[in-house]
């Protein structure tokens, strides 16, 4: 039992950067219709600037991991101006090849800027856990968690009751009457890329220090993000934010109990299981959705 609960406690702390990986991506395809692969990078990126603020720049750990988040939506932006905007009546199809380029492009040039080094960010936290009971955490861990929870419920006060969360709401359910009741979808658009961005450039600063940083890292946290998002169930939030958890217990259990090396392989297997008795998400009819 001792050994269970602390599989729970590690998962949970997991599954709250999971789902601000999900949440992110879910605004994204739901409000914008992008199947957005630079989504990984992103999250990549917010690492290695948590890691040079605090190491190249020695600024304060939690200053750096807030500016993390805010260049974060910073490259979002620039991305959905440069590069999406010109695509708006294209093809999914081009769009795709165009955001598939876009990842190639970002991943080489971290690792150019970076090297394939894997890098460490320093913490003011301390190395002795936080004992619990039978449950042992690090307090950096604990952090983490309530960030990442801190975090999703701003975000859901921001869709939900905010006048830029009404209007992406608004242009989700239909773009084209949105915009003749005057509400600017090139600015909502723009809006929803770079909030997309932020949360996965938060996710991978909060989750850099407690791992390692490297060029690479971005590829299986965007097979996560996508798993999420399509057992989560298509536009709907609250599908994002729990499959979140329900993908880190179901890593955290399986290689507790079954093989560490199967780690990365529960979530495929969780998606298989879903599309097989679910086709369209565990939450695709009801929950809090972007519309």
């Amino acid at each position: 039992m001792d050994q269970v609960l602390q599989h729970i406690a590690n998962a949970l702390i997991l599954g709250g950067t999971y789902a601000l990986l999900g949440i992110g991506l879910t605004l994204i395809l739901g409000i914008m219709k992008v199947v957005n692969f630079t989504h990984g990078e992103l999250y990549a990126f917010g690492a290695f600037m948590a890691y040079y603020f605090v190491s190249g720049l020695g600024w304060n750990f939690f200053v750096s991991l807030a500016m993390a988040t805010v260049l974060g939506i910073l490259l979002g932006a620039f991305i959905e101006r440069v590069l999406l905007r010109r695509m708006r009546s294209a093809d999914i199809d081009s769009t795709m090849v165009v955001m598939i380029g876009c990842w190639l492009a970002m991943q080489n040039a971290a690792l150019i800027v970076w090297g394939g080094v894997a890098k460490s960010v320093p913490t003011p936290f301390p190395t002795d856990p936080l004992v619990i009971g039978p449950i042992s955490l690090s307090p950096l861990r604990v952090f983490v968690l309530g960030a990442a929870l801190l975090l999703i419920v701003v975000t859901y006060l921001l869709i939900q009751r905010s006048p830029l969360g009404k209007a992406m709401r608004a242009t989700f359910q239909d773009r084209e009457i949105a915009s003749l009741m005057g509400i600017n979808v090139n600015l909502i658009y723009t809006a929803t890329f770079a909030l997309g961005s932020g949360l996965a450039a938060a996710a991978g600063a909060l989750l850099g220090p407690v791992f390692v940083v490297t060029t690479t890292m971005g590829n299986m946290a965007a097979l996560k993000a996508f798993a999420i998002v399509i057992m989560g169930g298509m536009g709907s939030i609250e599908g994002a934010a729990i499959c979140g958890f329900i993908l880190a217990f179901a890593e955290e259990l399986g290689s507790g109990y079954i093989s560490s090396g199967y780690r990365d392989a529960m979530g495929f297997i969780l998606i298989i299981l879903v599309l097989m008795f679910k086709p369209t998400g565990l939450f695709s009819a009801r929950g809090v959705r972007i519309g």
